[in-house]
């Protein structure tokens, strides 16, 4: 205990110092106002009309101390105002009114309350909206104290109201594969051995009620919501309890979340393009001649991926000569011919290595209780050396360094940090910061936030990119394009991939997307119960008699068509579209055009999310919130404001059950024929279609064919689907630099008055003519 702090006192006393600090990556505000309850201390701090943070401790400082990792908000007062009524606080915008109830000082226990009575003086804090109706209350918060990691601290949890129709969604990345978390327990860490598949911790839930809560901890977190009447929250290290509330609708709740964590940029245009990675590509000449491939076979591309042992020994922070000659050679040729490239970075750092003993002087590795670095993973076997602490800004610092002046210098355009949860899991050892058991989850924060802001200084120009497997509150404004980790190459991850999805970015971030095809090895034996629509038998030499995996893989790519960045990967022999068959082949070539013809909507999309925080792939429970019947429809989604889609995951399926939800038309993409909404149909898709719907009163701008994203594209059709009036606004710009932040890039608002009949085009005065002459209306 003595190296490390003599309890939750002295640690509290840091904390505060800390946080008085401003430590990178946390906010600096005062609290509004700190109230006694009896020995319970109540810090409401107000950030908008529609969002209030609430912090519980017994120690006053701590009380009132920042918000921890993650938050960039500061705190605003304006349009709020306090009053004390009958011993109790009331808060209250024009959004809500917060309740810290009146507690009285408590009588003489009886016998039996001093058996079962807590010794936490009691707390209640009721939220209510503007119009005076409930909305959610917190009637009990815990303090249970344990040791952890050598530490005296507590189990810090606060249990909330619930309604038998509350539906709950976010908290990251549970693979499970169910949609509403109602009624189940979240384990809110990352962990890389979860059973169903990497679990990732965004402690930000959502409730079909109108509101979210934004939980402060970063410490193992489970969450039980709408379990036994209440949803409870328990952190397992923490001295305080604290807590956002933020209400509205949907994408207000998200525009609630950028503003206390931090906006999403706009990625490089090429990440809305098709990204092709590999486990691995081994040599220079491989990748060269893939990306050659499609540009052979006139199939776009627009990035190449150069995965992991690349380097001479893990943590050289090298690219191997033997194999890979001429890296900066490699790249122009890439660059020459429109492809960008990304390369594997990994935080872990071998005994051989040469920096290792640099690292290990400096105390910039994860460590032990007696100061030493831990060196991989008993319970894996894992001897694959060191992990960097990310959480010292002197080792953020210097892993930049290594990467600029080693590896982007050869002409690597992006970084896949990979890793990022971190693999070597952080229970029972140290952080420069603290004990990996207290901050479990802000890794994937600290490290990717290093490498941001290195690029964004020492690259201000080019557009930042992070390909990551893990995130926490906040991530999204580093840049990260996050995914599920190494999901297996079966119908069942595939069909859990819809939902897990789903929930990921309904935690406020926009960007997530999976291996196609699944990246584990391809078993070589066929597990299918019924003919495959495929045939595989021109692909023998990659798939073996796994016999319907060119099936699986062509549904797969259908789904990921529809998913913010479109990415195949996997530990196959071959990995290119055209090494499953000719027939896989066509269905992929069909769906990766139809993905380049969509780049205008696509991009638009990212910049709206750009300026207002709201995903595009959206649950249909975000724009049909009257709608019961989706309120755990996982296997449909919205991607955004105009399609409606419903992937194939199930082997040799040609006919699925689509829901189409109440109080709109709906146009099936590829017929045109027109449908009721609140209907579930019977969908026909052979193999080459995946059953999609655009909701009446939807403007769909599409491009012109091009071979990457380097290319401009012109508009050459805007489709209309009438039957309501509908506004897209149109956004165009250079795609590579960061000119789009202050302005740059060409904007057009597109409007259909469906009664009219007709489309007119505000803004850029050439994108409207463009957009304007390539008018297509859809059958009436």
């Amino acid at each position: 205990m003595d190296r490390h702090g003599n309890g939750a006192r002295r640690w509290a006393t840091g904390l505060v110092f800390g946080l008085m600090l401003g430590a990178a990556g946390m906010a600096a505000a005062a609290p509004t106002t700190t109230l006694d309850r009896n020995g319970s201390y109540v810090s409401v701090e107000t950030y908008a009309p529609n969002i209030v943070r609430v912090t519980i401790s017994q120690d006053k400082d701590l009380a009132a101390a920042a918000p921890g990792y993650g938050f960039i908000g500061q705190a605003d007062d304006k349009g709020w105002r306090h009053d004390a009524k009958g011993g109790a606080d009331i808060f209250t915008s024009g959004a809500l009114s917060l309740e810290v109830v009146a507690q009285p000082w408590p009588g003489a226990p009886s016998q039996m309350e001093r058996y079962f009575a807590p010794s936490l003086p009691p707390v209640t804090v009721k939220v209510k909206k503007a119009d005076g109706s409930d909305l959610v209350a917190m009637n009990g918060w815990e303090m249970s104290p344990h040791v952890v990691n050598g530490e005296k601290t507590y189990q810090a949890g606060a249990s909330f109201s619930t309604s038998a129709d509350e539906h709950f969604y976010g908290l990251g990345q549970n693979q499970e594969g169910i949609l509403d978390l109602r009624g189940r327990t979240i384990d809110c860490k990352h962990f890389y051995d979860a059973p169903h598949g990497e679990t990732v911790c965004v402690p930000f839930m959502v409730s079909s009620k109108g509101y979210g809560i934004l939980w402060d901890n970063p410490s193992d977190t489970k969450i039980y919501p709408a379990v036994n009447g209440r949803t409870l929250w328990q952190s397992n290290v923490g001295e305080r309890v604290s807590f956002f509330v933020i209400t509205g609708s949907y994408d207000e709740i998200y525009a609630g979340y950028r503003k206390l964590t931090g906006v999403t940029p706009l990625p490089p245009k090429a990440a809305f393009g098709f990204i092709q990675s590999k486990a691995r590509y081994e040599s220079q000449q491989q990748i060269l001649d893939a990306a050659k491939g499609y540009r052979d076979r006139g199939y776009p591309l627009d990035v190449m991926v150069l995965d992991w042992f690349h380097w001479t020994r893990m943590g050289q922070m090298d690219v191997d000569p033997t194999y890979f000659p001429d890296p900066s050679a490699m790249n122009k040729e890439l660059h020459d011919n429109g492809v960008h490239s990304i390369i594997s970075v990994w935080p872990r750092y071998e005994k051989e290595g040469r920096y290792y003993n640099f690292l290990a002087d400096k105390g910039w590795l994860l460590k032990d209780k007696d100061g030493k670095p831990v060196d991989g993973l008993a319970f894996r076997s894992d001897r694959t050396g060191g992990l960097i602490d990310s959480t010292n800004p002197e080792a953020r610092e210097w892993y930049w360094g290594k990467i600029r002046d080693n590896i982007a210098s050869k002409g690597f355009d992006w970084f896949w940090l990979d890793e990022t949860e971190p693999d070597l899991v952080p229970d029972g050892f140290f952080f420069s910061i603290g004990s990996g058991d207290r901050y479990h989850n802000v890794f994937p924060l600290l490290h990717t936030q290093g490498v941001a802001e290195g690029s964004r200084r020492d690259r201000p120009d080019k557009r930042n990119l992070i390909l990551a497997r893990a995130a926490y509150i906040g991530s999204q404004r580093n840049g990260g394009l996050f995914w599920s980790s190494d999901i297996q190459p079966t119908w069942e991850a595939l069909k859990r991939q819809v939902p897990t999805g789903l929930n990921f970015t309904a935690s406020g971030l926009a960007y997530w997307g999976n291996d196609i095809g699944g990246w584990q090895w391809l078993p070589q034996t066929t597990t299918a119960t019924k003919a495959p629509l495929l045939d595989p038998s021109d692909a023998r030499a990659v798939v073996g008699q796994n016999n319907d995996y060119p099936e699986l893989l062509a549904r797969w790519f259908q789904y990921g068509t529809f998913t913010p960045t479109l990415r195949i990967h996997g530990s196959r022999k071959e990995v290119e579209i055209w090494q499953y068959g000719k027939g896989a082949e066509a269905v992929m070539a069909k769906y990766l055009k139809l993905r380049y013809a969509l780049m205008p909507y696509l991009y638009s999309m990212g910049h709206s999310t750009y300026e207002t925080g709201a995903p595009f792939m959206r649950g249909l429970f975000m724009d049909f919130p009257n709608d019961p019947k989706v309120v755990n429809l996982g296997d449909q989604y919205m991607f955004g404001p105009a399609f409606l889609v419903a992937p194939i995951t199930d082997q040799g399926v040609e006919d699925r059950d689509v829901y189409l939800p109440a109080g709109v038309d709906w146009y099936d993409y590829w017929t045109g024929k027109k449908f009721t909404g609140g209907q579930t149909i019977s969908v026909h898709a052979p193999i080459d279609t995946i059953p999609l719907f655009v909701r009446a009163g939807s403007i769909i701008p599409m491009g012109a064919p091009i071979q990457s994203t380097a290319t401009p594209q012109a508009i050459n059709a805007v489709k209309v689907y009438p039957g309501r009036d509908a506004d897209f606004t149109l956004y165009d710009d250079d795609g590579v630099t960061n000119a789009y932040e202050k302005g740059a890039g060409k904007t057009v608002k597109l409007h259909w008055d469906d009664k009219a009949g007709k489309l007119t085009a505000t803004g850029d005065k050439a994108l409207a003519a463009q957009a304007l002459a390539a008018v297509q209306v859809q059958a009436r």
